[in-house]
């Protein structure tokens, strides 16, 4: 079976259970989101599929093989994450020659272009780069690793617009020149909604959400018209948040809505996912 699978994994730090009995496969070719507030178990999950932590318990199936200390296994996968793990007195060049040995599949020259178009020095230290170019090192080289799995652990700390659309833009490039899987771990919910394909939800170490965006979507609507209008369509319902702008207003509800009843000049929209996700994960 190809892809990653999660089964039934714990994970306790002492009184704070990080992870509870989480279960969910990570499907080959798909972008996800793994969409949780800061401490909700992103970084966790992600780092007990690579090994980095040991479960309490559960397993984790890398295509069908049993990942933990499994080299093969996690020779497929390669996460950025917010920590460093080459020394920090290394140039960057000398880590991109580096990561080519441990990962067979590591594309040299496609690392040096999207450094080239990054505007990364690669002749710098590792320690002398800024927060922003030290995200972008880590993501050039998650980009270049052509591993099967890439995971992207808030892969956009500290760049500036700029960049950031410029990741985007080279991973959807990227994908469409030869599809994998992505797990995009942020809580940046408005940027990577046009990205992603497939969300998973985590709420105090909880899976509360797994499924494609557009499912996902489809449990809320908007409604938009006059002030006077909306609210009065909306009375009974279950209101996640309203935006106003000067007399018009926009609500955002979970669950469906009956148009027929509605009053004139209102109109029926998709529902946002940030404001949804905000929803499903208040306390």
């Amino acid at each position: 079976m190809k892809g990653i699978e999660v089964r039934s994994l714990d994970k306790n730090y002492g009184d704070v259970r990080a992870l509870r009995n989480v279960s969910l496969t990570f499907e080959e070719n798909k972008i996800y989101g793994l969409l949780g507030r800061n401490g909700a178990g992103k970084t966790t999950l992600l780092n007990t599929i690579t090994g980095r932590v040991f479960p309490d318990s559960g397993d984790v199936l890398v295509d069908g093989e049993v990942a933990l200390e499994n080299d093969k296994a996690q020779q497929k996968i390669f996460m950025m994450s917010e920590k460093n793990f080459y020394p920090e007195g290394m140039k960057v060049k000398d880590a991109i020659k580096w990561t080519r040995e441990f990962y067979p599949g590591f594309d040299e020259e496609y690392c040096r272009n999207l450094a080239e178009k990054f505007g990364l020095n690669t002749k710098k230290k590792i320690k002398s780069l800024s927060t922003g170019y030290g995200s972008i090192f880590k993501l050039i080289l998650t980009l270049s690793a052509n591993a099967p799995y890439l995971f992207f652990d808030e892969p956009v700390l500290g760049l500036d617009a700029n960049h950031r659309d410029m990741f985007y833009r080279a991973l959807l490039e990227k994908y469409s020149d030869k599809p994998f899987t992505a797990v995009i771990s942020t809580h940046l919910i408005e940027e990577v909604a046009g990205v992603i394909e497939e969300v998973v939800i985590i709420k105090r170490g909880e899976i509360i959400r797994n499924q494609s965006v557009e499912e996902l979507l489809e449990t809320g609507c908007t409604v938009s018209g006059t002030a006077v209008a909306v609210d009065s369509a909306i009375q009974g319902k279950t209101v996640l948040g309203e935006d106003s702008l000067g007399g018009l207003k926009t609500a955002y509800l979970a669950g469906e809505i009956d148009s027929s009843t509605l009053p004139a000049g209102i109109e029926i929209g998709k529902m946002d996912l940030q404001k949804l996700f905000i929803h499903l994960t208040n306390e």
